[in-house]
């Protein structure tokens, strides 16, 4: 480094360590010193200054004051000391306020505060042992904004019993008059000028009491939050103590504590409504939903998830139908191969089979492309709302499903609201508002119970119809879903949260139960068919027909016995497992059972001595699944 780069560098510590290190002295803007004086050594204590002090020093605390310097019970030399520290701290802030209170005196017209330690055996011990309101003014004197000094000293003189005078000096009643010499100075007396103030009956006197309540308002001028507490005072002394203000400050108002100025207001969001709404249809993942949010919405970016939404569903419609259809094929193609069809027949069986498999296996492709691009479009609709500072997509729809109370069973349905042309900007910034009726029936109860409806049969646990009553039928068949995925959904009504648990579920709950003569075959139930010479046992197996025997008298008896459901001719009268059970005839038998087995959804046993079986619908209190079961009936 050469010589003259030190030197240069050199100077420049010497310029920038002074002005670092005064940096701190002139960063506080709002500075406060607190004096209260309770404790006098040689008169009789007060009992409110330091209760009084304390709560000044709190509020000036809460109200933000950069530094709040509270001191009690100090002699003469602390109290010099405090204000000489305080005059540093003072310089250059925008506000400095000095509060006080304690004994304070008068003498030749020049105010006095006394510390605790004072004397004054004779008038003239007051210049030594007290401090002067002029010295206090000096150290706020630096303060560029607002320079308040508070005194509530304005109480008789204790020592004027005891004080000798020397000369022709006046010792004065209360404080006296004083005129601030220097700008933007206020000094605020608890009673005017030769009157005095009083300590009050409770833990505060009146006057600090009043201040404390109006002084730190934010916004309010400190001369007409002085005002306040001038008539809450008056008040409270029936008129014998007035608070007065002396000196002036400038036409701007000036408050201690200033106001805060209101956030900006949120720029709206042209889409939140269209966001909001899609969010809504796409937590019910309806057909109804989507096609009533389009109709409030027919273009724009959301509309086009919308589209994309029911092509997603149209797909796995097409894909339910496909399965249906190949399962139909497949199973008269078994059929006739089992009744020995002949060989045309049976080849026209198996290229309606084929077909119907392609075509299946087609709209599976077609349904799993549908799906792509939705996922593609949700992740892309996604992160442009992030990217757009847009709220969490969830939050949102549940907030709004919180404040629209979906759950009204009496709204109208979409076919029956009449819906009037939008204009364009109408159409971005229309909202699915209960004001709005066409977005009602998105959010009917009956629309949430067709949804649940069709979820539960689609985790096998419904075989009903989605028809939106949430009926007896329905409650049994969320009730076997808590059972079978180990949930607490409430089943006596249908829920958003049941909707959304039950939509998570991507495979089958519910265990497929066949009826007998029927096997399970994937997601469906296949009639059992037996060969030539064949026939089905209560076992669900084909065993070798038996001969038939004349019938005794015995037999006869066991004829009027109720036989099995789904035995015999009987499996032609039942609907497929998936189809609503028709009205079954009783075929019970008028004889209590002297033996024989009855069997529910989970398990057989022997029937009691005594009791009877008797064939029930669901309706009818049988089973839930096929349609109905035999009971078990004692008398």
């Amino acid at each position: 480094m050469s010589l003259r780069r030190y030197f240069g560098l050199l100077g420049f510590l010497f310029v920038a360590v002074p002005v670092l290190a005064w940096q701190p002295a002139s960063a506080a803007s709002r500075v406060a010193l607190v004096i209260g004086n309770s404790e006098y050594r040689n008169v009789p204590q007060l009992a409110n200054p330091d209760n009084d002090a304390a709560a000044f020093a709190r509020i000036m605390k809460q109200a933000g004051f950069d530094v709040v310097e509270a001191r009690h019970d100090l002699t003469g030399a602390d109290m010099r000391r405090a204000l000489r520290d305080f005059g540093d701290k003072a310089r250059n802030a925008d506000m400095a306020v000095i509060y006080y209170a304690g004994h304070g005196i008068e003498v030749e017209g020049t105010n006095y505060l006394i510390p605790v330690d004072a004397a004054l055996q004779r008038d003239t011990d007051v210049y030594d042992e007290a401090v002067s309101l002029d010295r206090v003014l000096v150290a706020v004197e630096s303060a560029k904004q607002l320079r308040l000094v508070i005194l509530d000293a304005c109480r008789d003189n204790p020592f004027s019993k005891t004080m000798k005078k020397v000369g022709m000096r006046s010792v004065g009643r209360g404080l006296a008059k004083v005129e601030p010499t220097s700008p933007n100075t206020l000094i605020a007396y608890a009673a005017k000028a030769g009157s005095t103030a009083a300590d009050g009956d409770s833990k505060n006197s009146p006057f600090t009491d009043a201040l404390v309540r109006h002084i730190a308002t934010p916004g309010l001028d400190v001369r007409k939050a002085f005002g306040f507490v001038r008539d809450d005072v008056l008040k409270l002394t029936n008129n014998r103590q007035e608070p007065y203000v002396y000196g002036s400050l400038g036409g701007e108002d000036v408050p201690l504590v200033p106001l805060k100025a209101a956030p900006a207001a949120p720029v709206a969001d042209a889409r939140a409504d269209v966001r909001r709404d899609y969010e809504l249809s796409l937590q019910l993942g309806t057909r109804a939903a989507w096609d009533t949010f389009l109709k409030s919405y027919p273009t724009g970016f959301y509309a086009d998830l919308a589209k994309g939404q029911l092509d997603k569903i149209a797909a796995e419609d097409a894909r339910l139908a496909a399965t249906a259809k190949a399962r139909e094929t497949a199973e008269e193609k078994t059929r006739l191969a089992a009744e020995g069809a002949k060989q045309g027949e049976m080849a026209k069986a198996a290229a309606a089979a084929k077909g119907a498999e392609d075509a299946r296996i087609a709209a599976e492709q077609a349904k799993r492309i549908k799906q792509a691009k939705v996922d593609a479009a949700e992740q892309a609709r996604e992160a442009a709302e992030r990217a757009a500072g847009a709220p969490d997509s969830k939050a949102t729809a549940d907030l709004a499903m919180q404040a629209r109370s979906p759950s009204r069973a009496d709204a109208p349905s979409s076919a029956s609201v009449p819906t009037s042309p939008r204009t364009p900007a109408q159409q971005q910034t229309a909202s699915l508002s209960p004001a709005e009726p066409v977005a009602q029936p998105a959010l009917s109860a009956i629309a949430i119970n067709k949804s649940v409806q069709i979820e539960l049969r689609r985790v096998g646990c419904f075989n009903g119809s989605a028809d939106g009553e949430w009926g007896k039928a329905s409650r049994l068949a969320l009730e076997n879903f808590n059972r079978h995925a180990d949930a607490k959904l409430d089943v006596k009504v249908a829920s958003l949260d049941a909707l959304g648990i039950i939509k998570g579920k991507t495979a089958r709950v519910c265990p497929l139960i066949c009826r007998h003569g029927y096997t399970a075959d994937g997601d469906a139930c296949a009639k059992i068919t037996c060969g030539e010479g064949k026939v089905l046992n209560d076992d669900n197996e084909c065993v070798a027909r038996k001969e038939r025997k004349a019938p005794s008298a015995s037999r006869e008896r066991d004829d009027r016995r109720p036989r099995r459901a789904g035995r015999g001719r009987l499996d032609d009268e039942l609907a497929a497992p998936t189809a609503a059970a028709p009205s079954l005839r009783s075929r019970a038998s008028a004889r209590p059972e002297q033996g024989g087995i009855v069997c529910d959804d989970r398990t057989c046993r022997q029937i009691k001595r005594g009791c009877r079986i008797e064939f029930r619908t669901t309706a009818q209190g049988g089973g839930i699944l096929g349609g109905g079961s035999n009971v078990e009936i004692c008398n």
